[in-house]
């Protein structure tokens, strides 16, 4: 359900803004991202599990206050990160 160190490096070398950048906006969407979809997988063999559910509704959320805050500060910084994790289809 969590993400190795090594997939977690490689997403803050992805998305990083500048170097040793581990903290913007961008790099917290693309980890959050990744847990998401992990424990989405998580779900489909394990319906039942609603203590990690109530956790990816929180991730969910929090990825959604971040992306607002990226789209209130610049609208095509919002509109790359989107595009580039696949999210709003």
């Amino acid at each position: 359900m969590s993400i190795t160190q090594e997939r977690k490096e490689a997403l803050i070398a992805e998305h990083a803004r500048g170097t040793g950048d581990t903290g913007s906006p961008e790099v917290q969407i693309a980890i959050l991202t990744e847990r998401i979809v992990n424990l989405t997988e998580h779900f489909k063999s394990h319906k039942k599990d609603n203590h990690s559910r109530r956790g990816l509704l929180k991730m969910v959320s929090q990825r959604r206050r971040l992306l607002d805050y990226v789209k209130n500060k610049d609208e095509a910084r919002y509109k790359a990160i989107i595009e580039k994790l696949g999210l709003r289809r």
